[in-house]
């Protein structure tokens, strides 16, 4: 259900934890769509130039673009040479590069890598949540992440086992997301929405009732299995089995 949603405001960005143990790190791909709060696009892979790729392409291919988005990232490498490769000019692509110490932010660089000076204002100006460049609704999504789910938890004994489990976990968090969970900044008077009903995807507030049974009751498949057990018997343990004869078969053996 997440297509032809508009992409306006988009910030990407990716989330680290590992699997089973610290030696197999494995990274989350995070992206949201500002101005509706959608999450749009998450991957769980490698941090690598195939798997960025594979998320904002998925992203791209699925929304509409409206004008010239404006997309933010941190300074990962790849997301540049992403970008620039999938749509080109068609945007405004800038970096949120956060230098920290003793885990405090102590200089923001803001970098314009694609785009025009004049676009950027023009994009910043028509924005109506960003008044300066930030990246600070996907750092706002990471956090909702990571407290909704035990295996994504920074100080957690929960992690996953296995990348299928993760993945499957991920995609339930988000369905729940977009979907059912109501967004504190999306309240209009007495209503609050949630990011689906803000894009314009649905009407209401969904539960995992109506989501599950969204295009009718689907099927339950039953895998059957048929397990054949032979029973190898020993020469030894079949002398030992007790026999019965009917008195007709006594009478035979007799004879």
């Amino acid at each position: 259900m997440l297509r032809d949603f508009e992409i306006v405001e988009l910030q990407a960005d990716e989330l680290y934890t590992f699997i089973g143990s610290k030696s197999r790190p494995i990274w989350l791909f995070a992206t949201i769509e500002v101005c509706s709060r959608l999450w749009v696009g998450s991957l769980v892979g490698r941090r690598s130039y195939r798997n960025t790729k594979t998320v904002l392409h998925d992203v791209i291919l699925r929304g509409r673009l409206v004008g010239f988005p404006l997309i933010a990232t941190d300074g990962f490498e790849y997301f540049f040479a992403v970008i620039g490769r999938l749509m080109g000019h068609a945007c405004v692509y800038c970096q949120v590069i956060k230098m920290r110490r003793n885990n405090r932010v102590i200089r923001v660089e803001r970098r314009l890598k694609i785009g025009t000076a004049r676009r950027l204002r023009g994009a910043l100006l028509e924005s109506e949540d960003s008044e300066t460049l930030n990246t600070s609704f996907v750092e706002r999504l990471n956090l909702t992440i990571r407290q909704g789910s035990a295996y994504l938890r920074r100080w957690s004994p929960c992690h996953a086992r296995c990348e299928n489990q993760l993945r499957g976990h991920v995609e339930l968090l988000r369905c729940h997301y977009n979907f059912v969970r109501p967004h504190r900044a999306l309240k209009f008077g007495r209503e609050t929405r949630t990011p689906a009903m803000q894009a314009g995807l649905v009407n209401n507030r969904l539960s995992f009732r109506n989501i599950f049974t969204a295009h009718g009751r689907s099927p339950c498949l039953f895998e059957v299995l048929r397990v054949s057990v032979t029973v190898h018997l020993m020469h030894s343990d079949a002398t030992e089995l007790p026999r019965f004869y009917s008195p007709l078969d006594q009478e035979r053996l007799a004879a």
